[in-house]
């Protein structure tokens, strides 16, 4: 991408007329999802040109298991909010095959009115194997969007269990669609993506609404039981803190969605009362750039000249079962921290133990 090329999409992304503003946003989320080398160094420069330009938006996540109905949920809400005066941007998140490594990309067909609002923008990307529910470019496509002038920025997770809790590390709230016949008292009361929760919203409601009711009361004791947000004797008292809300909506019918912003806008302005919103998003921040090493380590492993020419042979000595796995593993890290990338003369990489460092 040129210079000046760079500069236009820039300034559409900012300021470009509705048209020329989304289809500069798609182009600018598919040159953060690439993994060309040339492209990312471009995208870096875009996201630090667009940084100034974003903050300002509520980022809400939202996650569930598969058919709680979470597509028809954020089209609910969605169309609710831009009738509040609000734009909206929803990142939906599919899940992409073990096999062939496609995905079907369906979320933007559920929400097939919310997608054409001129005030909506509506991005589905493939999670691409990624844990945790959530793409591996997420939260720079909250960005683009934030920038755009979006107020209201959504992602929407895979929806694949108990450990999807990745999306509660880059969003503001983090919203929990169960079903009114989701489980029991047990289950409500176990670790994981309950105890991460904001708010717990009741789908469906309308279907059984006696089975409902009992789950709500189930959760919202679990709830007080775990002792989230604070210490587990007082937080429940302290008026300070944010208490997890459970309630019942039917998304289908509308039903509740006013609800569920109105319990939303009580977390912002409590959470930014108390300055949490901000050491929030600082926590966050401190773990992306972690996240960001962690991915660019393992890239430079899987690339790195003397671990690509044993790894053949080590893999194979695997499968054989002449090596254990740990061994080999071991075998291509010494590869990877002791000889030379690209050729050359090897620097001694320093030891953990190493008091210098």
């Amino acid at each position: 991408m040129s210079a000046l090329q760079a500069s236009r999409l820039l300034a559409d992304v900012l300021h470009g007329t509705p048209p020329q503003q989304r289809r500069a946003m798609a182009k600018a989320i598919t040159l953060l999802e690439s993994t060309r080398p040339d492209h990312r160094r471009e995208a870096d420069a875009l996201l630090n040109a667009l940084l100034p330009h974003t903050g300002q938006a509520f980022r809400l996540g939202i996650s569930g298991v598969p058919g709680v109905g979470k597509s028809t949920f954020i089209e609910a809400l969605g169309l609710y909010l831009i009738g509040q005066g609000h734009r909206v941007a929803v990142l939906a998140v599919d899940p992409s095959s073990s096999v062939s490594g496609g995905s079907i990309l369906g979320d933007k067909t559920r929400m097939e009115h919310l997608s054409v609002h001129e005030h909506a923008y509506i991005r589905p990307s493939p999670s691409g194997g990624n844990l945790g529910g959530v793409a591996a470019k997420t939260r720079e496509a909250m960005l683009v969007c934030e920038a755009a002038g979006y107020d209201i920025v959504i992602v929407e997770t895979v929806g694949v269990g108990q450990s999807e809790t990745a999306v509660a590390d880059m969003t503001d709230m983090f919203c929990v669609l169960q079903l009114p016949n989701a489980g029991d008292d047990l289950q409500a009361i176990k670790k994981g993506i309950m105890e991460l929760a904001d708010l717990v919203v009741i789908n469906k409601a309308d279907l059984d609404p006696d089975a409902a009711t009992r789950a709500q009361a189930q959760i919202t004791s679990a709830l007080r039981l775990l002792g989230l947000h604070g210490r587990p004797e007082t937080a429940h008292h302290d008026e300070t803190l944010w208490h997890p809300r459970v309630i019942q909506l039917s998304a289908l019918q509308g039903r509740g969605v006013d609800a569920f912003w109105q319990a939303v806008s009580d977390f912002r302005r409590l959470q930014q009362a108390n300055g949490r919103l901000a050491a929030r998003r600082q926590r966050q921040a401190r773990a992306w750039m972690w996240e960001r090493i962690d991915s660019g380590l393992r890239e430079a492993f899987a690339h790195h000249a003397a671990v690509r020419e044993r790894l053949p042979q080590l893999t194979e000595a695997v499968l054989a079962g002449r090596m254990v796995a740990s061994a080999a593993a071991r075998s291509l890290l010494s590869a990877f921290f002791h000889a030379p990338p690209m050729g050359g003369d090897a620097t001694p990489s320093p030891s953990l133990n190493d008091r210098s460092l």
